[in-house]
């Protein structure tokens, strides 16, 4: 094991040669000058190696190849250190060594010399912070490491690529305006132009796009976050920034206040409430004219005696108002992401909503995928998009859609973008569930996809179960028919009491067998069944009894409307100690009698949490294994899949869209209760425990 874990770490050090001799260089100086054991700055030699102002007038210009060797004080190696090797070790593998290198270098350059011509200017004008810098050294790498981690930034996919560059905005912008050292300028300079230059290189420029209500939200959470930690921290903290020198503050109550109503209205942040938007304005309101009156009244408290110069407040009301008018400014802006009613009840899809009627219409006319006639169960909601429509269910605060939209061809990335925007603007978590190739492709620019479930598909045209593949079938049809049993296809709702009678009862066996309720959401019921244009499969003996009912699902032509092009598989019940292989004949049987009469394919339909082995080992299909490993007992998915090779089918992935994955764990919960509205998660961990028991007790 030790073995495999050194070649692991040489294999991935030589993919980051650059930073891993930085690295080295930089500890072995350090340890040999004793820079990382006592401050450099107190070291005979300092002058000579750091950059700043001084030195560049003293002419020591090669001061800036020698100050990123060296840190100071002691601590700020441990800091230095992990932002060299986050930095440079993540643009090396993102860009390789040599582009790592010039990038460190420019940004060093650009930072150190920028932040020197800054300072030279700007003391000229007596400003008191200006004049301090215009006397300090700095030595250190990390102006380099800033710039080098802009740039991998810059590689992120959307929207980390954003949230990543606010928080370093964030981190660097508080930094220079509240401490101001020399090199948090250095920082500041580097960071501009790194982000500038990011954005002017074709092949790191990003297409500009205005930030996503829910990406609005989730920078209004994070900006009242972090100006209450910074609150905090300058009431505790001394400091002497640009703003001038700032002892303990006396704002105790003033601060505490934000803080209270900060952690109230939070939530409501992040979910878009029109209510917490509105105390957020004013809170910031309040600041920012405190800050107004207490900058206007600096004369009378400096002749009243109560401070000696303008800079011992500045800092203490001027610098939280400038980081409440930015939020202000931020949430006005995006006013449209915080229109969510406070009353859950009131929260909805602001679209125009059909009703079944309405979408199996559009579903004559348009057609669909295999599972679009599911689009038409009662416990979907319906609503208007594009030419078409979709269906959709609500749960745990996400909106899941329900395969592809009911669209032209062509129209799936506006008709996805429509309900991405009215889900969001409704407060709901968006995301599309058992999504086909099309909508996949459509998703928009930022999201992810992962596959939940394989359709399984056997072609009519030509069906003939002959060759060794078609063994298993071709056993079962013999067999039933040496045995009496009869197949026949008809509607549900047309069947005799008697036999409907037999249907419902097989169906509540099977539920009682499980320990749990019939799952809906993609899997149908009786009820379903029961719908005029769905067909179904019996197999019946001599005597009337029924073995075994599949029911199948019209799927229309998205090419010609008005014809139904396949069938796809849905309610699949047998009877106990009934005919063994009924399965497997009323699928055959279904397969002949729906090729005989002209039609293209059947969907045997795709298991939950069924993907192929092939797929990659990522860590999102890990645990969508592990989810399907537990739901097997239960339910059988897997086994059901295999059972359903049988029938030598070609496979079509079904997707799972969804915008990042921060959303992940509020879509599974949201899938469980589409599929087990009525359970609660104790019934599923007492059924779960129970079937494992009895299956180890029967092995």
């Amino acid at each position: 094991m030790a073995t495999v874990r050194l070649d692991r770490t040489i294999a991935f050090l030589r993919t980051v040669p650059f930073t891993a001799l930085f690295t080295l260089v930089f500890l072995v100086i350090g340890a040999f000058t004793g820079s990382m054991f006592t401050p450099a700055s107190e070291k005979p030699w300092y002058e000579f190696v750091a950059t700043g102002l001084p030195a560049f007038e003293q002419g020591r210009w090669w001061t800036v190849f020698t100050s990123p060797f060296v840190a100071s004080p002691p601590l700020a190696y441990l800091s230095v250190l992990v932002l060299v090797v986050v930095g440079f070790g993540w643009a090396e593998r993102s860009f390789g060594t040599w582009r790592t290198v010039a990038i460190a270098l420019s940004g060093h350059l650009v930072g150190v010399l920028g932040s020197a011509a800054i300072v030279a200017i700007v003391a000229r004008t007596g400003w008191h912070w200006a004049e301090m810098l215009s006397q300090t050294y700095d030595v250190g790498p990390s102006c380099a490491a800033f710039a080098a981690l802009v740039f991998a930034i810059a590689t992120l996919p959307s929207p980390w690529r954003l949230r990543a560059r606010a928080a370093v905005v964030v981190w660097v912008g508080v930094s220079l305006l509240y401490l101001g050292n020399l090199y948090d300028l250095e920082h500041a300079v580097a960071l501009v132009v790194a982000l500038i230059a990011t954005g002017v290189i074709p092949s790191l420029r990003h297409k500009m796009s205005r930030p996503s209500h829910r990406e609005r939200r989730l920078i209004a959470l994070w900006g009242l976050i972090i100006i209450g930690v910074i609150q905090v921290i300058a009431m505790i903290v001394p400091y002497d920034g640009p703003l001038g020198q700032h002892s303990a503050s006396s704002s105790f109550w003033d601060v505490l206040l934000d803080l209270v109503v900060i952690a109230l209205i939070a939530n409501g942040i992040r979910r878009g409430h029109r209510f917490a938007w509105i105390v957020a304005l004013v809170l910031g309101a309040y600041n920012v004219l405190t800050a107004a009156l207490s900058f206007l009244s600096i004369p009378a408290l400096i002749d009243d005696g109560y401070i000696d110069q303008p800079q011992d407040i500045l800092g203490q009301f001027v610098a939280p108002a400038f980081f409440w008018l930015a939020l202000m400014v931020f949430l006005i802006a995006g006013r449209d992401a915080f229109r969510v009613p406070l009353r859950k009840a009131k929260r909805q899809l602001q679209a125009k909503e059909i009703s079944r009627a309405d979408m199996v219409d559009q579903l004559h006319g348009l057609g669909g995928g295999t599972i679009s006639w599911m689009t038409s169960w009662p416990d979907n909601l319906r609503i208007e998009v594009e030419d078409g429509a979709l269906a959709y269910q609500v749960h745990s605060g996400v909106a899941i859609q329900l395969g592809d939209a009911v669209v032209s061809a062509g129209r799936h990335a506006n008709a996805l973008s429509e309900f991405v925007t009215k889900a969001e603007e409704a407060g709901f978590v968006p995301c599309v569930f058992s999504a086909g190739a099309a909508t996949d492709q459509a998703k928009p620019e930022g999201w992810r996809s992962i596959v939940v479930a394989e359709d399984t598909i056997v072609d009519l045209p030509g069906l003939a179960f002959t060759g060794k593949a078609w063994n298993h079938v071709r056993t079962a049809i013999n067999r039933a028919g040496r045995e009496g049993i009869e197949f026949r296809m008809l509607h549900l709702n047309e069947a005799p009491w008697s036999l409907l009678a037999q249907v419902r009862m097989i169906s509540e066996q099977w539920t009682g067998d499980k320990g749990l309720p019939e799952m809906g959401f993609t899997l149908g019921t009786v009820d379903e069944a029961l719908d005029p244009e769905v067909l179904v499969g019996v197999a019946l003996d001599q005597e009337g009894n029924l073995h075994g009912v599949t029911s199948w699902l019209p799927v229309y032509s998205t090419t010609e409307p008005g014809r139904i092009a396949g069938w796809t598989l849905d309610l699949m019940r047998r009877r106990d100690e009934g005919f063994p292989p009924v399965m497997e004949f009323l699928i055959a049987s279904s397969a002949k009698h729906f090729s005989e009469a002209g039609y293209d394919f059947l969907s045997l339909s795709g298991a939950p949490l069924v993907r192929g082995s092939e797929q990659d080992d990522e860590a999102i299909y890990r645990v969508l294994d592990q989810l399907s490993s537990l739901a097997e007992p239960l339910y059988g998915f897997k086994s059901l899949h295999r059972f359903k090779q049988k029938f030598n089918p070609r496979d079509e992935e079904l997707y799972l869209l969804y915008r990042d994955e921060g959303d992940l764990p509020r879509i599974g919960i949201a899938i469980l209760q589409a599929y087990l509205p009525d359970t609660k998660m104790r019934d599923i961990a007492l059924s779960a425990v129970s079937t494992v028991r009895e299956s180890h007790d029967a092995d």
